[in-house]
């Protein structure tokens, strides 16, 4: 059996299955089980809805998988949550993305080295966003990113 390849059009599917199956991130929380597979699920809602529902660019989208995956990457390994959640929005020149979770802990800015493999995941969220932060809430927080696009 061949490996299967990547192509957009089996992904943009496989997206458009995720939200079906689990929800649209722009229209309330969509709550995701805390394991390592939902990253790609996260990825896949991102995708679909920053491609195809907001039409903005591919690197633009690019970059939001990349810092979901890195979020959400951080919620399933840190937080000992069964349950994390995904949201999504939009408002003029801004987009932010959330991802929420039951841990009070705050995630930590660490230097990053060169040739570090791992620890990187707020390092790419602070150079590749424009705003990032965490609220904290009665039960959890929300660690947050914000980019700014170019509406037409």
């Amino acid at each position: 059996m061949a490996a299967a390849r990547w192509s957009p059009a089996v992904e943009d599917e496989r997206a458009l299955k995720a939200l079906e199956l689990f929800g649209n991130p722009t229209e309330g929380e969509v709550p995701l089980p805390s394991r390592p597979e939902s990253a790609a699920t996260a990825r896949r809602l991102t995708q679909v809805v920053v491609l195809r529902h907001w039409g903005l660019s591919p690197r633009m989208t690019e970059d939001a998988v990349l810092l979901v995956s890195e979020l959400v990457g951080n919620a399933v390994r840190h937080t000992g949550a069964r349950v994390f959640g995904l949201r999504m929005r939009r408002r003029r020149g801004w987009i932010r993305i959330e991802v929420r979770d039951p841990s009070r802990g705050l995630p930590c800015l660490m230097p990053v080295q060169e040739m570090d493999i791992s620890g990187r995941g707020l390092f790419l969220v602070d150079k590749l966003s424009d705003r990032w932060g965490v609220d904290l809430l009665p039960r959890g927080k929300t660690t947050w990113f914000e980019m700014r696009v170019a509406d037409r």
